[in-house]
């Protein structure tokens, strides 16, 4: 019989110096108007083209060698068997989420004792606070898309009324956070309820494009309402207070009333750890439902939602309860939102907040709560971490966080072709008979898991 070994490919030089010159020319063509040339505006309000080559030749040189290394690695590399088992990330989850919530939870008091009082206003509510706002979206957007595989675009939407419920509410008639957190997450789950009542019989491509249409809706009438919403001009709103004392430097601020010197630092600590126990409020109840019928519910519709109907399931509580969840997550959000900025405009929800959660949640792995917590790290944390980086300013203007979408997007590609199911790609059946099985990525049908 003849022999049927699996034949390596070899590595042809030229043709891959020619497949990555190709892509270099298109890297010119898309770089040289977007990189290689930067509108200023000078003293006398005209318009001056910078050049910055040194940028512009640095991409152009990732793209070259990038693309050989791409093509040599493909050459070099063995066939890959499939894998049926956990993950590494997986196999060591639960005892990295303890670990993970202990280094949260001890975050101010690190930046403290490293930064000083000073330096850790910077680190608590830029890095600390903001992360910990998308690892909330991400994980209430989970609810919807990871476990339910209901595909959301107009997630933002549940955040903007959370954020405007509070802002009114607190403005017109002197309602508190607090009271206003659960009417904001109330309110969330109706706006949620209404938006699956219209889409109980689409999904995939047309689920999305209904959810992305019902963000926009919400977007244009928080912008064209200035009545009511204050338009484009926002609302503001008051910040935050300790149950009714306000951090301020007056008498009955916060630092007077407990005998401490008056520091923004406690106003900022304090926030951390109000959207830090929110977001564990979230993760509890996330895991707590997981187990209950309804979250095997999800996980069945979101397997196969025809089998899930030959069962007996009920897909139309089912989808409206994830929605109504989660939603009401996203309102939660949106109202310690408010209350941080103490200011609300419609700007804040735009389509490209929605893109950036489903992004962490899609990034970080279907399903999984680890995932969301270490996409939002590396997304919103590292585009954060840019501001640091005093050397690349030179190179690429004073702002390099504008950059951000652009290493997301860099990141997502990279991401969809070595992991295209996630930092955490496989998942274990949250009630399983007889033996615990992990169900691989490479054993579910794309799209349906």
């Amino acid at each position: 019989m003849r022999d049927t070994a699996v034949v390596k490919p070899r590595f042809d030089a030229v043709a891959a110096l020619k497949d990555a010159g190709f892509w270099t020319l298109v890297g010119v063509g898309l770089f040289l108007p977007l990189i290689y040339f930067q509108a200023n505006q000078a003293m006398n309000n005209e318009m001056v083209l910078v050049q910055r080559p040194g940028l512009f030749f640095g991409m152009l040189a990732f793209i070259f060698f990038g693309r050989l290394l791409m093509l040599l690695r493909a050459a070099t590399r063995r066939p890959a068997k499939p894998r049926t088992g956990p993950s590494l990330l997986q196999r060591f989850e639960p005892s990295v989420q303890p670990v993970m919530i202990l280094l949260l939870g001890l975050f101010p008091v690190l930046s403290l004792l490293l930064a000083g009082q000073a330096g850790s206003l910077k680190w608590v509510d830029n890095f600390g606070v903001q992360i910990l706002i998308y690892i909330m979206l991400g994980w209430g957007l989970n609810i919807v898309v990871g476990l339910a595989g209901l595909l959301d675009l107009g997630y933002v939407a549940f955040y903007a009324v959370g954020s405007y419920t509070y802002a009114l509410l607190a403005q017109h008639f002197g309602f508190s956070f607090w009271l206003c957190l659960p009417v904001a997450g109330v309110l969330a789950a109706f706006w949620g309820i209404l938006l699956g009542f219209p889409v109980l019989r689409l999904r995939g491509d047309y689920l999305a494009i209904v959810t992305l249409a019902f963000g926009e809706i919400i977007y244009m009438v928080a912008l064209n309402w200035t009545d009511f919403t204050g338009g484009g001009a926002g609302i503001s709103a008051p910040k935050i207070d300790f149950f009714g004392i306000p951090f301020t430097a007056n008498d009955d601020g916060f630092a007077a009333v407990f005998g401490l010197e008056f520091t923004p630092v406690y106003r900022t600590i304090f926030l951390y750890y109000t959207i830090f126990f929110l977001a564990l409020f979230t993760a509890f109840v996330t895991m707590r439902l997981k187990r209950l019928p309804i979250g095997r519910a999800w996980e069945a519709l979101r397997e196969d939602e025809i089998a899930c109907q030959s069962l007996g399931i009920n897909t139309t509580n089912t989808k409206l309860t994830a929605f109504a969840i989660g939603a009401m997550f996203g309102g939660f959000a949106g109202c310690f939102f408010g209350a941080r900025q103490g200011f609300i405009s419609p700007e804040s929800f735009r389509f490209i907040e929605s893109a950036l959660i489903l992004a962490i949640v899609v990034l970080g792995g279907m399903g999984s709560l680890l995932g969301v917590v270490l996409a939002s790290i590396a997304l919103i944390g590292g585009s954060e971490l840019l501001r640091e980086f005093e050397f690349l300013k030179p190179y690429i203007g004073d702002d390099p966080v504008k950059y951000r979408m652009l290493i997301v997007g860099l990141g997502m590609v990279m991401m969809m072709i070595w992991r295209p199911r996630g930092l955490i790609s496989t998942r274990e059946p949250t009630i399983f008979l007889k033996k615990r099985k992990s169900i691989s990525g490479s054993l579910v049908k794309e799209g349906h898991g």
